[in-house]
C-alpha cells in the first residue's frame, strides 16, 4: 500500500514538473515568436503564416474525429447509466449559468461605460470591407444547418452541433444494443481508433512550440504593421473588460463554491487555455482539452469526454458577451434606443444565440452579423470591428475553454 501511495506521489510530482516545463516553453515561445514578428520582415512573415496555417488545419484535423469519437464511446459504455443523465443536466446548468454571468457582466459594463457613437464618415464603410458570407444566412437557417440529412456532410463541413447529434444518436444505440459479440467487436474498434487519436494529438503537442512562435509573429506583425491597432474606445474596454471579469472573477467563484481551487485548476489547465489562445478555435482546441483536463487536472475520462465534448458546442461564455455588447453598439449607432427590459430580452437573445455556434475561428463575428443582418441597423460598422476582432477572438476563445474546463471540474465534482 505504501509503494503504491509512493508511486502515486512520485507520477504526481513528475505532471508538476512536466506541466511547468511545458509551459515555460510555450511562453519562450511566445516571445520569440512576438520578437520575430517585430522585425515586419516579408519572408518571414509568409513563413510565419504558413506554419500556422499548417498547425491550425491540423489540429481542425483531428478536431472532429475527436468530438464524434468521444461523445460515442463515452455514451457507449454510460449511455445506459443513471449517472449520464445527471452529468449532462449538471453540464447543462453550470453552462447556461456561467453563459448568462458573461453576458450579464457585458450588459452592466456597457450601461456603465455608455459608448458613444461613431463618427458618421468613419461608420459609412463600403460593404467591401466585410467578409462576403456575413448576411448568406438568417439565424433559422443556421439552427436548420444544424440538423444533418445527409451522414458524410456535417464531417465534410465540421459542423460541431451536426456532429454531436449524430454522435449523440450513435452512443445511444450503441448503449440500447443487446449485449453481443458484434456490439463488442464495433464498440472495441471505435475506442481502438480514439486511442490513436490520442496517439496522434500527443504528437501534435510535442511540436507545438514551433507553431506558437508562428503565431505569436503573426499577431506581432499585424499588430506592429497597424492591422490591428486601431482602437473603438470605449466598445473595446467593454469587450475586453468583460472578459478579464468573466476569466479572473466570475469563473474562479464558480470553482470556490464548490470548493475547487481556482489557481491550481487554471495552472493545470494552461496548456489548453494556451492552445486556445492562438488557434481562436474551441473545437481545434479540444483534443487538448481533453488531454489536460485527463492527464493534468485529474478529471475523469467519463466526465471529460462527455462533457468537454458538448462544452465546445454550447458553452461559449465569451461569444454570448460578445453577440450582445456589439448587438447594442451596433443598434445604438442605427438609432435604435433600447430600454432596459429590452436590452435583458437581447441578453437572453445572445445566449441562445451563443450556444450552438460552432467552435471555429470568428465564429461570433459571423453569428452577430447574421443577427443584426435582419434588423434596419448599420452592419457595415462590424467591417470596423473586423481588424481588432483577432485579438477579441484570442482572449474569447481562451476563455470559452477555460469555462469549459470550469463546467467539467465542477460537473465532476458533483459526480465524484
Amino acid at each position: 500500500m505504501t509503494e503504491k501511495i509512493t508511486v502515486k506521489k512520485d507520477n504526481s510530482e513528475r505532471a508538476i514538473k512536466s506541466n511547468k516545463r511545458q509551459i515555460i516553453i510555450w511562453v519562450s515561445a511566445l516571445i520569440i515568436g512576438a520578437l520575430l514578428g517585430l522585425l515586419q520582415l516579408h519572408w518571414l512573415n509568409e513563413l510565419m503564416t504558413f506554419i500556422a496555417t499548417v498547425f491550425t488545419r491540423l489540429f481542425q484535423l483531428i478536431a472532429v474525429p475527436t468530438i464524434v469519437l468521444a461523445v460515442i464511446t463515452t455514451l457507449a459504455t454510460f449511455g445506459t447509466h443513471r449517472e449520464t443523465g445527471r452529468i449532462f443536466k449538471h453540464a447543462v446548468v453550470y453552462t447556461l449559468l456561467t453563459t448568462i454571468m458573461a453576458a450579464t457582466v457585458g450588459l452592466l459594463l456597457y450601461l456603465i461605460v455608455k459608448p458613444g457613437n461613431l463618427p458618421a464618415d468613419l461608420a459609412n464603410i463600403e460593404a467591401t470591407d466585410i467578409p462576403k458570407m456575413m448576411g448568406n444566412e438568417s439565424y433559422h437557417d443556421h439552427i436548420i444547418g444544424a440538423i444533418p440529412n445527409n451522414i458524410v456532410k456535417p464531417f465534410l463541413e465540421g459542423n460541431v452541433l451536426s456532429l454531436l447529434l449524430l454522435a449523440f444518436a450513435v452512443g445511444f444505440g450503441l448503449a440500447k444494443l443487446p449485449e453481443s459479440e458484434n456490439k463488442s467487436i464495433l464498440v472495441k474498434g471505435i475506442e481502438g481508433l480514439q486511442s490513436l487519436l490520442f496517439l496522434l494529438i500527443k504528437a501534435l503537442i510535442w511540436a507545438l512550440p514551433i507553431g506558437i512562435v508562428a503565431f505569436s509573429a503573426q499577431l506581432s506583425a499585424q499588430v506592429s504593421a497597424g492591422v490591428a491597432a486601431e482602437s473603438l474606445g470605449k466598445y473595446v474596454t467593454i469587450i475586453l473588460a468583460g472578459n478579464m471579469i468573466q476569466f479572473f472573477i466570475v469563473l474562479p467563484l464558480f470553482l470556490l463554491a464548490k470548493g475547487i481551487n481556482p489557481v491550481k485548476h487554471l495552472n493545470r489547465m494552461m496548456p489548453a487555455v494556451l492552445m486556445a489562445l492562438f488557434t481562436k478555435s474551441s473545437a481545434a482546441t479540444l483534443p487538448v482539452t481533453i488531454e489536460t483536463a485527463e492527464n493534468k487536472a485529474h478529471i475523469s475520462k467519463q466526465v471529460a469526454r462527455f462533457v468537454l465534448p458538448i462544452c465546445t458546442t454550447i458553452n461559449m461564455n465569451g461569444c454570448a458577451a460578445f453577440i450582445l455588447v456589439t448587438s447594442l453598439f451596433v443598434m445604438q449607432n442605427g438609432g435604435i434606443h433600447l430600454s432596459i427590459i429590452q436590452m435583458i430580452v437581447w441578453l437572453f437573445i445572445a445566449v441562445i444565440s451563443a450556444v450552438g455556434n460552432a467552435g471555429v475561428p470568428m465564429g461570433c463575428f459571423f453569428l452577430t452579423l447574421s443577427l443584426m443582418s435582419g434588423l434596419n441597423v448599420p452592419v457595415n460598422i462590424m467591417g470596423i470591428i473586423l481588424p481588432i476582432y483577432t485579438i477579441i477572438d484570442m482572449i474569447e476563445t481562451a476563455e470559452n475553454v477555460w469555462s469549459d474546463s470550469c463546467v467539467a471540474a465542477m460537473t465532476e465534482k458533483d459526480n465524484g
